[in-house]
């Protein structure tokens, strides 16, 4: 007699074959009968446990007899989690709740790779910029220097050489062809805590030129009575400036000049300057051709403004306030927000203006901003504009005719730009 239920005839986890042996590869070993509740096989004579009974509910239910009997190994009822398989969702194979997307966690991992971007596009343009600009100015071989007082004093220099132009640009830029290299405008630019002041020093001032050893002969140049320009066309900005700092007593940290082609290049790489024009101008030498009001200049016409001279009621003390009057537009342009957060305008301008700027070996490209923003204040009232104080601007001298300053106002002024004080005195 069979010791299973009437109808299995084969080991309990195969189908029955009718015959002694499993069937094929579904076969599985014969399992040895536990004692009574160890979880075995039935013992003789003891009904099979019902299905809501079995261990772990596994057992299948008949249906139809025993050739439609399905073990459960094709069904993953023993050992998986159901036809779903493992990771594919809840009971039934259900899909699982989607987790909850941490979008602070994204929004805090964007932030920080775009401002490490940032501050890598702005190192990486700073080195750049910094490395165009021209430090050719050696400071150090001006001799006898006065002491340095309160606020940082810049010499800013529009030099009128032709070097590097073609016949072409200089017909283009109303330049003539003279050979050498002369100062067009000198301005002193005082920066301090009292506010910032720019002092236009006229190129056909009578000053003394002091003694001084030729920078490339080394030959010793004798004192002489002579236009403060002159000291420019001998010996290149270190004479200058120790002529400046000989007649004045101020000491000179910073000097930066710039040439026609880069004045003109700078103007159009802010996309021109706005200025108001006081009155026609037109005038033959330097190229001038402009309307009386408000207009936009470029390059060239801005060029030909700052130049222009003959046919000004104050010659060149008027040219001079022209001078200042745009060189502060222009700051104010390439230091706006609009010019500094575009980098389409921003690269252009810093590409102009720095390759065409000659520094001293000590002025960094931080130095060159503060000169900037230090002119764009004095054009929005943070400070004052003027002429180096005239007591004759037609003195009669075997120069020619030039112009002599005030030298107890003079003395005055450099007194309060030393002390960095509040500047009182009135200029030309």
């Amino acid at each position: 007699m069979s010791d299973w239920p009437q109808g299995w005839t084969g080991d309990r986890y195969g189908r029955g074959s009718g015959g002694s042996e499993p069937e094929g590869a579904r076969a599985m070993p014969q399992v040895r009968r536990a004692a009574p509740g160890a979880g075995g096989p039935p013992p003789h004579n003891e009904p099979p446990l019902p299905p809501s009974m079995s261990p772990r509910g596994t057992v299948p239910q008949q249906s139809q007899g025993h050739d439609d009997y399905d073990d459960g190994y094709n069904t993953g009822q023993v050992y998986g989690r159901g036809s779903g398989g493992p990771g594919n969702g809840g009971p039934g194979g259900a899909p699982r709740p989607a987790r909850p997307k941490n979008w602070k966690r994204r929004i805090t991992i964007g932030l920080v790779t775009f401002l490490v971007l940032l501050l890598a596009v702005g190192i990486g343009t700073y080195f750049w910029a910094d490395s165009k600009l021209r430090r050719e100015v050696d400071l150090s071989k001006v001799e006898d220097r006065p002491e340095g007082g309160k606020g940082t004093n810049y010499l800013i220099v529009g030099s009128d050489s032709r070097e590097g132009l073609s016949a072409e640009q200089k017909k283009k830029l109303h330049t003539g062809s003279a050979e050498g290299r002369r100062t067009d405008s000198m301005i002193l630019l005082h920066v301090g805590e009292n506010g910032n002041t720019m002092i236009s020093l006229p190129r056909d001032s009578y000053v003394t030129i002091p003694a001084f050893t030729g920078s490339e002969s080394g030959n010793r140049i004798p004192q002489s009575q002579n236009k403060l320009n002159a000291s420019y066309s001998s010996e290149g900005p270190s004479l200058l400036v120790r002529t400046i700092e000989y007649n004045t007593g101020l000491k000179i940290d910073h000097y930066a000049e710039i040439g026609f082609d880069g004045f003109a290049k700078l103007v159009d790489g802010v996309g021109g300057v706005e200025i108001d024009i006081p009155q026609d101008m037109k005038e033959k030498n330097s190229g001038t051709d402009l309307k009386k009001g408000k207009q936009t200049l470029n390059g060239n016409q801005a060029l030909a403004f700052v130049r222009q001279r003959y046919g000004l009621a104050g010659g060149d003390l008027d040219r001079t306030k022209n001078q200042q009057k745009f060189l502060s537009a222009l700051a104010n342009k390439a230091a706006a927000p609009s010019t500094l957060m575009n980098p389409f305008t921003l690269y252009p301008t810093m590409g102009a203006g720095l390759d065409n700027l000659v520094v001293d070996k000590d002025m960094s490209l931080w130095d060159v901003k503060d000169m900037f923003f230090a002119m764009k204040s004095v054009s929005g009232g943070d400070g004052k504009q003027m002429n180096m104080p005239i007591s004759n601007p037609g003195l009669s001298t075997p120069k020619g005719s030039a112009v002599q300053w005030d030298m107890p106002k003079v003395k005055e002024l450099v007194g309060q730009l030393k002390n960095d004080e509040k500047v009182t005195v009135s200029g030309n």
